[in-house]
């Protein structure tokens, strides 16, 4: 499934919170110039994403011992500690892929000469903007597992605890995300566009710890399609 997500606004809070801020004195000219770079990003970005599903085929032992998490129909598999707790009783696996477009990335590069601090404040907004379309993405897998009865736990990414970076080739072809949105790996294995991210969300027939018990404050409220139905995922 791919879709374009429409963010028109971003929490200026979480941008200021990616720049290091905390409670510093501002000038009317910096609290300005963050207004306008937030809206600057907001009109070059293009949030895209992809997920799929896929069922858990079981669970096997490496041969250096870390357990390893195998999805049906697919050679991606989640290898791990990390993901041994993660997916502890999953019985299916959401995977995501999104990016905030080249827009975000040839402006990043031209601020890095021509205004840095433009390009610092930007860069938060960038990075702010790429988990709203995180957000809406695993507000998808969230409906998808509704629709079959299942629970979520919360999204997961490679690189995090000892879910290995080299998981990423395998995943984002899984969603060819190459085509389909324009992300490619580096040699070491980062992505470009850098606004991008990928993530792993395990469904699970028994409500998780982490389920929302209220809509309220669920970073995928703005972009839930369950509520207008009447129906929550939390049951």
């Amino acid at each position: 499934m791919i879709s374009d997500y429409h963010i028109d606004s971003l929490d200026r809070s979480e941008v200021l919170r990616y720049l290091g801020y905390r409670g510093q004195a501002m000038t009317p000219e910096l609290d300005a110039r963050v207004d306008g770079v937030i809206a600057h990003c907001l009109e070059v970005g293009r949030p895209r994403g992809s997920v799929r599903t896929f069922e858990v085929a079981g669970w096997a032992t490496m041969a250096d011992g870390l357990p390893e998490l195998r999805l049906a129909g697919t050679s991606l598999t989640l290898q791990g500690h990390s993901m041994e707790e993660h997916m502890a009783g999953a019985v299916a696996v959401g995977v995501l892929a999104v990016t905030a477009g080249m827009g975000v990335e040839r402006e990043l590069r031209r601020l890095a000469v021509a205004d840095p601090v433009a390009q610092a404040i930007f860069d938060a907004a960038g990075t702010t903007l790429v988990e709203r379309a995180a957000d809406a993405a695993e507000a998808q897998l969230v409906a998808l597992a509704r629709e079959r009865g299942l629970y979520t736990n919360f999204r997961f990414s490679p690189g995090y605890g000892d879910l290995p970076l080299s998981c990423q080739p395998v995943l984002l072809s899984t969603l060819d995300a190459q085509r389909r949105l324009g992300i490619t790996l580096t040699d070491t294995l980062l992505m470009t566009p850098t606004k991008s991210v990928t993530a792993v969300v395990g469904m699970f027939r028994d409500r998780q710890p982490s389920t929302h018990r209220t809509c309220r404050g669920c970073p995928c409220f703005d972009f839930c399609t369950l509520r207008p139905t009447g129906v929550t995922c939390h049951g």
